[in-house]
């Protein structure tokens, strides 16, 4: 299971990253059920943590324009488990999606410090 609270009206949950010859650290993101991928990083904070680039990748935003973004790939632990997956370089805050999501079930207490859980369905 993995556990957050609601910070300011946010549903956030810390995710723990597992980079080659450091030791692992987490970032808290803020959950967003409209965005259908996996995690998104601010450019920036792609580029400190030196996260191998993929390619770019058309994203549709929710004002129906299209962008490209670079798209890169972090190993991450979820559930206990080690997982490989793709990391969108784009916004201004840490978001992660419903990808990510898929398999678990997400319940939230939409009060400022109320729990937020994710389980493995």
């Amino acid at each position: 299971m993995i556990s957050g609270i609601v910070k300011n009206g946010r549903a956030t949950v810390n995710v723990v990253f597992r980079l080659p010859n450091q030791p692992d650290f987490s970032i808290e993101f803020v959950i967003d059920t409209g965005f259908t991928d996996y995690l998104c990083l601010p450019q920036a904070a792609v580029a400190v943590l030196g996260l191998p680039y993929l390619y770019d990748v058309y994203a549709n935003l929710a004002d129906n324009s299209s962008v490209i973004i670079p798209l890169h790939q972090a190993v991450i632990i979820w559930n206990g488990e080690e997982r490989e997956i793709n990391i969108l370089a784009t916004g201004r805050r840490p978001l992660l999606g419903t990808g990510l999501l898929r398999g678990c079930e997400l319940n939230i207490q939409f009060t400022e410090g109320g729990l937020v859980t994710i389980d493995n369905l």
